[in-house]
């Protein structure tokens, strides 16, 4: 499947966003008491997930770009 480039980079930036809340709710579980232990843990495994995701788009980002000057 073909996305465009503006496609991506909206999917880049809306996974940068949850990233950042992701991360933000860890600091507010870790801060209460030990009982949040399996939040914390999903936490973590969806920002190694959104992580993953992102990289991904950031390199399919680069190889359009490498496609797009040889084609030039």
């Amino acid at each position: 499947m073909e996305y465009t480039k503006e496609d991506l980079l909206e999917a880049k930036r809306q996974i940068d966003s949850t990233l950042h809340k992701l991360e933000e709710v860890i600091r507010t579980l870790e801060a209460k008491e030990s009982r949040h232990k399996s939040q914390i843990t999903l936490a973590q495994r969806r920002i190694k997930a959104f992580t993953i995701a992102g990289g991904l788009i950031e390199r399919e980002l680069e190889r359009n770009f490498r496609e797009n000057r040889k084609s030039s």
